[in-house]
């Protein structure tokens, strides 16, 4: 282990260079922790994964075969490891009982929140110390965070926005893929004039990996996406590029958000309102910025995921509750 002073930051201890590390991954065949387990795997990490084995999984690793939420997590009984990455969690109780096998990590325990605990706010972008939504259909994550604060485990949060990549499994870039390619109407809220925000799931991973490398990322929670928002209408048209069709031949048609709520994904894959988070308190500690334009990102997503699906037969009939 090294230190190297960093000229960003006060103190000299802030870039520690960690050598080849224990790593135990909950989740990591399917999406995120699949990029985060091959940006680890780069570094000669000994890396373990926790999954339910319905997913293959790269050489080099050890498998653990398990559900979390059953009395397999057993099978950590007395396990050690120098981090732990959290990417399955969804409430408390998940990560308390990984805790409860192996005990706290040596190094670091990163845990994969999301930008969706945040309330609704006038005031944007959204920041770390924004107010959370109680509310919210990840008020698990929340409150996993406030436990990982207060059992003075060493911790890294990220809260992510809307990721998107190849093997993303909610429907985001799908979405948009699915309308352009079958000619369908492109319902948009208020004109496509929302603004949101995506963050490729590679850029995730990667600060990820960078993070166990700093010091100051200890006990510290990062929004960590984009540098940029973008407008619904806008993000209709990267997507046409991406695929290779023409954005004038769209059919892009508005509907009224007042009597639907907010928050609702059911027939709209995003938030209503305008949402995106301010990531510079990642960017200015890690010295980490997207590698991915949205551009980059959907055609990586168009051409190596979306267009290998097999047996792709969308249904459309959502749609029609937005007008």
């Amino acid at each position: 282990m090294c230190i190297l002073w960093n000229p960003r930051h006060a103190s000299i201890d802030m870039f520690t260079c960690v050598n080849a590390l224990k790593i135990l991954v909950m989740g990591g065949t399917r999406f995120v922790g699949k990029a985060i387990v091959d940006h680890l795997l780069i570094d000669k990490h000994e890396i373990t994964l926790f999954t339910r084995g319905n997913n293959p999984y790269p050489n080099g690793v050890r498998h653990i075969k398990g559900d979390r939420k059953t009395s397999d997590i057993d099978k950590l009984e007395g396990l050690k490891f120098d981090v732990i990455i959290d990417c399955s969690g969804r409430n408390l109780s998940e990560t308390e009982d990984v805790i409860a096998k192996t005990g706290y990590p040596e190094h670091r325990f990163i845990y994969i929140s999301s930008a969706g605990i945040y309330s609704y706010s006038e005031s944007l972008p959204v920041e770390e110390t924004s107010p959370i939504d109680p509310n919210s259909r990840h008020i698990g994550k929340a409150e996993t965070e406030s436990w990982l604060k207060n059992e003075g485990i060493p911790f890294t949060v990220f809260r992510p926005t809307y990721i998107y990549g190849p093997s993303n499994y909610n429907p985001i870039e799908k979405w948009f893929f699915d309308r352009i390619t079958y000619s369908q109407i492109i319902p948009l809220p208020d004109q496509g004039m929302g603004l949101t925000q995506l963050g490729h799931v590679a850029d995730l991973a990667r600060a990820i990996k960078v993070s166990l490398d700093y010091k100051i990322a200890e006990n510290k929670i990062y929004n960590c996406s984009s540098a940029k928002a973008i407008t619904f209408k806008g993000l209709v048209y990267a997507a046409a590029k991406a695929s290779g069709s023409n954005k004038d031949e769209l059919r892009l048609c508005s509907f009224n958000t007042s009597k639907l709520d907010p928050k609702a994904r059911k027939a709209f894959p995003l938030r209503l309102p305008h949402f995106f988070t301010d990531t510079s308190l990642i960017q200015r500690e890690l010295d980490w910025k997207p590698i991915y334009s949205l551009e980059r990102g959907l055609e990586d997503s168009y051409l190596n995921d979306y267009t290998l699906l097999v047996n792709n037969k969308p249904d459309f009939t959502l749609d029609n509750t937005l007008f």
